[in-house]
C-alpha cells in the first residue's frame, strides 16, 4: 500500500522527508515516477494534474496538502466517491491570526496614510482612535477565521463575524446567513475575507458588496482570488467606496507583471504567504489519517464536497 505525493507548484521533498521521519515502514512516493499506480490507496495532493486520480484504480482517500480544497473543484474528472480530508493545523490557524493581525494594526494605525505623507513630505500626526470604537469584520468563521476573530477581540477590537450558519465564538458578535448578511456589512470598517471558495461565494467580493460598507473602510483578502471581483475593487478604491485592500490571494498567481495592483497605490499585496503548510508539523496528522483509512474508521477534518468544506 502506498501514499502517493501528487503535487504541481510545491517541492513534494520536504513532505516526503517529513512523512518517512513520522513513520520510517511507509511507502511514499511521488508523481509521476510511482512504481506501481495500483499499489496507490492515499494521495496527497496540491493542484494536481486535471483527470491524474483517474490513473490510480485502488485509491481510496485523497487528502489535501493545506486548509484549501478548491484546487480540487476544477477538474471534471475528479473522483467525487472517494473521502476527501483537509489539513487543519495550530501552526497554520497562528500563522494565519499573525498576518490579519498585522494587517489589521497597519490600517487601524493608519500607516497607509502616513506612507502617502512620507511621499508628499507631510509632517503631520494623526490622532489614533480606540480599538474598542473600531469594529474589525471577518466573514468567514470556520477553524482560521473563528481563531482570529476570537484572537481580535482579546486584543480590545470590537469584532463581529459573519457565517453560513450560527457560530458561537467569545467576544465576537455573530451574524449568520444571508438575511443577516447586510446589517454584518453595514457595521465593517474592516472586512477580512476568509471564505471558503465555492460557486456561491466566487465573486461575493464585488461592488454591490463594497457598497453596503461604511465609506472608507478596508477590505483585507486572505481567503482565495476568485472570491474577489478585481475590477469593482479598482473601482471601488478610486470612487472612494474603500480606503485600500490588503491582498494576499490573486485569481493569477505569481501575479503577471503587467497587473494593475502591483502599482496601485491604495493596494498592499503579499505573495500568498499568509499561512504556510509545514510539512514536518501535519506529517502526523496525514499519516495518522493513512492509519484511520486502513483501519476503516472515521477521519480527520473529512470535507462535505457538496458545500466545498
Amino acid at each position: 500500500m502506498t501514499i502517493s505525493i501528487i503535487c504541481t507548484d510545491r517541492d513534494p521533498k520536504p513532505w516526503l522527508i517529513a512523512l518517512q521521519a513520522c513513520d520510517p515502514t511507509l511507502d511514499v512516493q511521488v508523481w509521476p515516477n510511482e512504481r506501481q499506480k495500483a499499489d496507490v490507496e492515499f494521495a496527497l495532493c496540491w493542484k494536481h494534474p486535471k483527470g491524474v486520480l483517474q490513473e490510480y484504480p485502488n485509491l481510496r482517500c485523497i487528502s489535501s496538502m493545506g486548509a484549501g480544497v478548491d484546487h480540487f473543484f476544477g477538474d471534471a474528472f475528479f473522483p467525487k466517491h472517494l473521502p476527501v480530508v483537509r489539513l487543519v493545523d495550530p501552526q497554520l490557524t497562528q500563522g494565519m491570526f499573525e498576518y490579519i493581525c498585522t494587517a489589521v494594526m497597519y490600517y487601524f494605525r493608519e500607516f497607509d496614510l502616513y506612507r502617502i505623507q512620507q511621499r508628499e513630505l507631510c509632517w503631520q500626526p494623526r490622532l489614533p482612535r480606540s480599538m474598542e470604537k473600531m469594529t474589525v469584520a471577518m466573514m468567514g468563521l470556520g477553524k482560521l477565521g473563528g481563531y482570529s476573530a476570537g484572537r481580535l477581540a482579546t486584543m480590545g477590537f470590537n469584532v463581529i463575524g459573519w457565517s453560513r450558519s450560527q457560530k458561537c465564538i467569545p467576544g465576537v458578535k455573530a451574524y449568520a446567513g444571508e438575511e443577516q448578511l447586510d446589517e454584518f456589512l453595514a457595521q465593517a470598517e474592516i472586512l477580512i475575507c476568509l471564505l471558503p471558495l465555492t460557486e456561491k461565494t466566487r465573486g461575493a467580493l464585488n461592488l454591490q458588496l463594497f457598497s453596503k460598507l461604511p465609506n472608507g473602510s478596508i477590505l483585507i483578502n486572505v481567503a482565495r482570488g476568485e472570491n474577489l471581483v478585481e475590477e469593482d475593487l479598482i473601482t471601488a478604491l478610486e470612487e472612494g467606496l474603500l480606503r485600500g485592500a490588503c491582498l494576499d490571494v490573486f485569481k493569477e498567481e505569481p501575479l503577471p507583471e503587467d497587473h494593475l495592483f502591483w502599482s496601485h497605490e491604495k493596494i498592499l499585496l503579499t505573495p500568498h504567504c499568509s499561512s504556510v503548510t509545514d510539512p514536518e508539523s501535519v506529517a502526523p496528522q496525514i499519516v495518522q489519517n493513512y492509519r484511520f483509512m486502513q483501519r476503516g474508521v472515521e477521519l480527520l477534518n473529512q470535507v462535505d464536497m457538496s458545500r466545498g468544506y
